[in-house]
């Protein structure tokens, strides 16, 4: 703490930023990690809940209000409701077959709550690829300063050297330090959001079959 300390007091402008630079960073970097792992979890939970219990169900109508209280984080509800949009007639949506049209809205459903998953990602990983390089710029501007500093001094001796040196290298460890949570958390919730994929898109493909009338494949995925 008084190598931090003294490092804050000492240093400049630009020390000052890129400090408060990292900090922001872990901070939006965490605030993430604990947001979005409390969605997935929820998401991955719903899902293998709710798919079997949708299949249980007499009917669609049924099937949907189970889903209303197993499908906490919607991702599954937006894909049966898009399935039972009705078609405006005199509309270009209405002049395609009902077959292209049901396909086109059960992409676009599944593409949105990809987009829902997915949010923060960018974030993370904008967050694990700069971070070490904001925290050498530090080290880089801090080891600056301490040359020039015992330059003027006009004597060199390992003491003054290792101190100063020292501190700006902590700006190097604290860049490390927020790239590395923010890295683990990308690649752990990039595979969960996959595999969250993998089941919406095998739903949505069993569930296409069911309401055009063709033989659907029973339980579904995650079944």
């Amino acid at each position: 703490m008084t190598g931090l300390s003294h490092l804050w007091s000492q240093g400049d402008a630009i020390s000052k930023a890129v400090a408060v630079l990292l900090l922001l960073m872990s901070i939006g970097a965490w605030v993430v990690i604990f947001w979005k792992g409390w969605m997935l979890a929820r998401a991955r939970h719903d899902l293998a809940r709710g798919v079997p219990a949708f299949w249980r169900a007499a009917d669609l109508a049924s099937a949907r209000q189970t889903l209303q209280a197993l499908d906490r984080e919607a991702v599954l509800l937006p894909l049966v409701d898009a399935a039972q949009v009705v078609s405006q007639p005199g509309s270009l949506e209405a002049q395609v077959q009902p077959e292209a049209q049901l396909t086109r809205r059960l992409r676009d459903s599944l593409h949105e709550v990809l987009a829902r998953l997915q949010a923060g990602q960018v974030l993370l990983a904008s967050v694990g690829a700069v971070s070490p390089f904001v925290g050498l710029l530090g080290t880089v501007w801090g080891i600056y300063h301490a040359m020039m500093g015992i330059s003027n001094d006009g004597s060199v001796s390992l003491d003054k050297v290792a101190g100063p040196v020292g501190e700006a290298l902590i700006m190097t460890a604290a860049g490390l330090a927020v790239a590395i949570p923010a890295v683990l958390a990308y690649n752990i919730f990039g595979k969960i959001v996959s595999a969250c994929e993998a089941d919406l898109e095998g739903f949505a493909h069993d569930l296409r079959e069911a309401v055009l009338g063709h033989p659907a494949r029973g339980a579904g995925p995650g079944a």
